[in-house]
Order: C-alpha cells, then sequence, then structure tokens
C-alpha cells in the first residue's frame, strides 16, 4: 500500500507539471514554502500585486495536492480537503487546483476559507472571471451579500459570455426579495452579442424559471424565454444536446408547435435514440392528441419488445381512449414482462371490475397482487368494488373501510369524496342505515355539490320513509344538477309520493322514463304504484307487467294479483 501511494504521489506531482505548474510563479531557492503575502483586499476585490521576480517550480505545492490525492483515495476526505487548500494557498495562480480546493471547501459548508484561496488568486492582473465567479460563490455561501454581488460583476465583465456568473448574480437579487434587479441581470445577459445557442437556451432556462414564480409570473417573462429560444434556434446548431434542450424548453414553455419540430428533426437525424419518441408522446399527451402519442409507444414497443413500462403507458392511453381491449391487451402484455409492475395490477383490475363488468377476474387479479406487495389503498378500494358488484356486501365494506385506514396513515390526499360515497353505498346495502348517512354526510363535507351522493342519501331516507322534507330537498338539488338524470328524476318522483302528492311524481316520473336510455323494472314499478295510489288501475297493471317483461320480481307479482284487472263485460 505504502509503495501504491509513493506511486501516486509521483504521478499527481507529473501529472501537476505537465498542465502547468511549470508556468507557475518559482519558489525561491530558500525552500520558501508559501509566496510572500498578496497585498490586502480592497473591498472584497484584491489589489493588483506588484510583479514579483520569476522563482523556481513551487513542488511543495504539488507534494500537498499529491498528498490530498492519497488521503481522497484512502477515504479520509477532511485531511484530503486541507491539503488541497494548503497547495492552493501554497501556488495560488495553478487555476485548476484552486477552483477544486474552493470548490470542495464550499460543499464541506467552510466559505471562509474558500474565500481566502479565491482572495490570493483573483489578486492576479490575469485571474479569470471564472475565479470570480467562484469567489461571488464563496462570499454568497458566507452571507456577504455585497461583496458577492461585486464579485458576480466582476465576473460577469471578464466572461460577458458565459452564463453561471449571470445566474449566481440574479439568485443573489431574487434571495434579498430584488426581483427588478434579478430580472435586469438576466435582460443584460440577452442583450449579449455573438453568443452561441447553448449561452441563449440556458437563459431561457433561467426565464422560464423566472417565469413560474409568485411574484415575477407575468407572461413578460415567459415571452423573453421564447425569445431567447428563438434566438437559439436560428444559430442552427448541430449540437444534439443543445438542440434537446431547445426543444425542451419550447415544451416546457408551451410551445408545441416548435417543441414537435425540434424533436421530430433530432428522431429523423439520429433515429436511435428512442427516448426522444418519449419526448414527442409526452408532448403529444399534453396537446391532447393521444392517437400521436400512442403512435410513438408503439414504435418504442417495435424497437424494445421487452419495454413492459411502454406497454403499461400505452394501456393507460387505451383506456382513456375507452379501448378496453387495447387496454387489457398492453396490460396483460406488461405484466407477463414485468410481474413487479404493482400499479398495472389495479389498472387491469378496474379494468375487470368498472368495465368489463368481471368482478370475479379483477378479484383474482388482486389476489395476485396481494401475494407480491404489502396492502395498500388500491389493492383494498377495488377489491371492495369487486365485491359490491358480487353483491357481498359485508366484503364491500371490510374492504372499503380498510382502504379508509390505509389513506389515513399513509396518504391523507386519498380521503376523496368517492371512497366515501362507496363506503356509504356498501353500507345502506349492507343494512347499516346510521353508517350509511354518516359516510354520504362526509362525502357531502368534502364535494357539496356531489350529485350523486345526494340522490342516494335522500332516496335511502325516501324508500324507509325517513326524513321525507330532508330527502325531498337534497334530491331536488341533485336534480337541479343534473336535470336529465333519470335516476335523479325517479328518485324526486318517489320522495314526492312518499309525501302523498302523486299527481306532482307522476309527472318526474313520466320524465324519468323518457330520459331512461333503456327499460328500468324500477322505474316501471314506481310507476305502476303511483297509478294505483291515483285509481287508474289498468295503467297500474300496464306498468308493472313492462316492470315484469324486465326482471322477475314477486313483490310485483303480488301486487298484479291483489289489483283484479278492470270488468269491460259492462256497458
Amino acid at each position: 500500500m505504502q509503495g501504491f501511494l509513493r506511486w501516486l504521489r509521483l504521478t499527481a506531482v507529473c501529472s501537476l507539471v505537465a498542465t502547468g505548474c511549470a508556468t507557475s510563479s518559482r519558489a525561491p531557492a530558500t525552500g520558501a514554502t508559501r509566496k510572500p503575502a498578496l497585498p490586502s483586499a480592497r473591498n472584497g476585490i484584491p489589489a493588483k500585486p506588484k510583479p514579483e521576480p520569476e522563482t523556481e517550480l513551487p513542488i511543495q505545492a504539488i507534494a500537498h495536492y499529491a498528498a490530498g490525492l492519497a488521503l481522497d483515495l484512502s477515504g479520509q476526505s477532511d485531511q484530503a480537503l486541507d491539503e488541497y487548500v494548503e497547495s492552493a494557498l501554497t501556488n495560488p495562480t495553478h487555476e485548476p487546483v484552486v477552483v477544486e480546493a474552493a470548490r470542495r471547501c464550499l460543499r464541506s459548508r467552510k466559505a471562509d476559507k474558500a474565500i481566502e484561496i479565491l482572495l490570493q488568486a483573483t489578486a492576479s492582473p490575469t485571474a479569470s472571471g471564472a475565479l470570480y465567479g467562484w469567489l461571488g460563490l464563496a462570499y454568497g455561501q458566507a452571507g456577504k451579500t455585497d461583496l458577492a454581488i461585486r464579485a458576480n460583476r466582476v465576473a460577469i465583465k471578464k466572461l460577458p459570455h458565459s452564463l453561471p456568473a449571470y445566474q449566481n448574480l440574479a439568485q443573489i437579487y431574487l434571495q434579498n426579495h430584488q426581483t427588478n434587479e434579478a430580472l435586469r441581470v438576466l435582460n443584460q445577459a440577452a442583450q449579449q452579442p455573438s453568443v452561441d445557442a447553448g449561452f441563449l437556451v440556458e437563459l431561457a432556462e433561467l426565464y422560464a424559471r423566472f417565469s413560474k414564480m409568485k411574484n415575477l409570473g407575468d407572461e413578460s417573462v415567459k415571452e423573453r424565454a421564447v425569445q431567447a429560444l428563438d434566438r437559439a434556434a436560428k444559430l442552427n446548431s448541430t449540437n444534439p444536446v443543445t438542440l434537446q434542450k431547445l426543444a425542451d424548453g419550447y415544451l416546457d414553455l408551451g410551445a408545441f408547435a416548435k417543441a414537435e419540430e425540434g424533436y421530430s428533426y433530432l428522431l429523423k437525424t439520429y433515429p436511435q435514440l428512442s427516448f426522444l419518441r418519449g419526448k414527442l408522446a409526452d408532448l403529444y399527451i399534453r396537446m391532447g392528441r393521444k392517437d400521436k402519442a400512442a403512435e410513438q409507444l408503439e414504435a418504442i414497443v417495435r424497437a424494445e419488445p421487452a419495454n413492459a413500462r411502454t406497454l403499461a403507458f400505452l394501456g393507460s392511453l387505451a383506456l382513456e381512449e375507452n379501448k378496453v381491449e387495447d387496454a387489457v391487451r398492453h396490460f396483460e402484455s406488461a405484466l407477463v414482462l414485468s410481474p413487479d409492475l404493482e400499479h398495472v395490477y389495479y389498472e387491469l383490475a378496474a379494468v375487470k371490475i368498472i368495465h368489463r363488468k368481471k368482478p370475479e377476474e379483477g378479484l383474482a387479479l388482486l389476489g395476485k397482487a396481494r401475494s407480491r406487495f404489502k396492502p395498500g389503498f388500491a389493492m383494498e378500494f377495488y377489491s371492495g368494488l369487486a365485491h359490491f358488484q358480487l353483491k357481498k356486501y359485508g366484503e364491500a365494506v371490510k374492504d372499503f373501510t380498510s382502504a379508509e385506514l390505509i389513506a389515513r396513515t399513509e396518504a391523507p390526499n386519498r380521503l376523496t369524496h368517492p371512497l366515501y360515497y362507496q363506503l356509504g353505498a356498501a353500507c345502506e346495502r349492507n343494512g347499516d342505515l346510521e353508517q350509511a348517512e354518516k359516510y354520504f354526510q362526509k362525502c357531502l363535507e368534502l364535494d357539496p355539490d356531489s350529485a350523486d351522493a345526494m340522490n342516494y342519501l335522500g332516496y335511502m331516507w325516501a324508500e324507509r320513509g325517513m326524513k321525507l322534507e330532508q330527502a325531498r330537498v337534497l334530491i331536488q338539488r341533485a336534480v337541479e344538477l343534473e336535470p336529465n338524470n333519470a335516476a335523479f328524476l325517479d328518485s324526486l318522483a318517489w320522495v314526492l309520493f312518499k309525501l302523498n302528492q302523486p299527481k306532482e311524481a307522476l309527472t318526474y316520473l313520466l320524465r324519468a322514463i323518457e330520459k331512461s336510455d333503456e327499460p328500468d323494472a324500477t322505474l316501471y314499478d314506481h310507476l305502476g304504484d303511483i297509478y294505483a295510489t291515483l285509481e287508474e288501475s289498468e295503467r297500474a297493471r300496464e306498468a308493472w307487467q313492462k316492470s315484469l317483461s324486465v326482471e322477475p320480481n314477486e313483490k310485483i307479482k303480488e301486487k298484479l294479483a291483489a289489483t283484479p284487472a278492470p270488468d269491460r263485460s259492462q256497458p
């Protein structure tokens, strides 16, 4: 090990000599290890030193750097930092070592030490703008705002076509709530002539970031970002990274046509970069062109047939387009390729339960998920939907209650009105009216305009002859929100019937039948009851017979038997 470290030090010495230490100021023949003290800094910016006679190569600086490398390799980062600092202070004219030492100091939150190094380095009249930029960063970390501003302005003056100093200066102004000054800095950068496309694209990113800030989020800032991107586009860069950033910038700013043009050009030029198809798919989704998005994703799958995530994404897109069979095919293929894609189990289960009306298949799939993953909200919620469809209402209540408990402890954002609506419906079907009412009220607290919850709760009361006036108010509000909803119209007719207002009830029930997409046994049953109350027995029997033609029901048969047909033999 010791031999390796000696070799490392020798290698580092050779490397530093080769990369520029030979051009550094030479140490005195007496063997001094540190340069004579430099003139003191004025206002945080060092004064220019007097020219010094050429001295010998500062071997000590190289030795400190080599020692730092060795300590780094042995995991002693703190001691390594000390050696890098000594190397920079011993020879502050060697910029690569100075920058590395300053960077490490700032990363270790030792801003004062970074400032000490950088002040010595920037004392030279030939100090670069990059060094002043690092000095600005160090002053900023130390909380010395005025000095940070001054150092960054020197950096901009020395390097007007380099963006980092503009960015650092704008950030300082933002942190001090000087938003107008921050924008002036970006505008100053935008006014620089002869900058390259990379500069303009990064400037646009800064403008875009500013446009999303609360105090700066106006359209003019966004327009400046687009203008910077347009300038960059006119430079016809051939750098693929710059071109991608250009298209990304247009996408972020909502200039979709220009983003599409950029991604399409890149894909044509570099067809092997399949991730660009993902970018285009994202763009088309934002544009609402889901068919074009699907084309890009299908092309990815053709090139990478084992790409399970892309197949899953295709399934989601197909489902949004109501292409249920395509969605099932993509989801099932994704799970074959990658059985650990948990969310796909739940998306596919939802399709089977909600769209295909096959709750047994949904439960079987959720059982596979349960064997692989810990219980989660989606697992319990979709199990509840499946059990509800199977009329296993007790099981449904357990599942939905479990989903609510998981949401309370792990994901409060899932405690939504649809969850409480399902809980209320399951409790009502399970005969627990008190709990059902509680959950429907909770649903309405979260969404006061939930017409479904108003209707369900109102109808639950009306069906049992409870709280009829409250029920009427709730259902009337639901009908106002959805005046052509056949179920709501039926509920209003039924609560009016329960309030001994059969004539008013008949009006709404006839409207409900008119608005119904298909014959409904319950509607005709209610119509028969209303006609019977109005002593129109023939029409009552006709309505009940229509109900039985849709769905057999013993209670309706009993009503028919108890209501004799009119005697047509009498004149």
